[in-house]
C-alpha cells in the first residue's frame, strides 16, 4: 500500500489496516505525537478502529526536547 507519509510517498507493507498498524510499524509506540489522516487529527483512543487505505495522506507529527 502507498502511503503519503509527512509529504513522502513512501510503500508500507499490506498488513498495515489502521493506524495502530502504523504506528507500530515506525515504532512511535513511547513517543508523543499526533498524527493526522486527510487534513483531520486523529484522536488517540481511536487509533485501533481508524482504517488506513492505499493513497492516504498522513501527517505525524513528534515532540522533541532539548535545550
Amino acid at each position: 500500500m502507498k502511503l503519503q507519509i509527512n509529504g513522502e510517498l513512501l510503500e508500507v507493507p499490506a498488513h498495515i489496516r489502521v493506524a495502530s498498524d502504523l504506528i507500530h510499524h515506525f515504532g512511535l509506540e513511547s513517543k508523543v505525537f499526533i498524527m493526522e489522516l486527510n487534513h483531520n487529527i486523529l484522536d488517540k483512543n481511536r487509533y485501533f478502529e481508524t482504517v488506513i487505505s492505499d493513497g492516504d495522506k498522513i501527517e505525524i507529527v513528534h515532540f522533541v526536547g532539548g535545550g
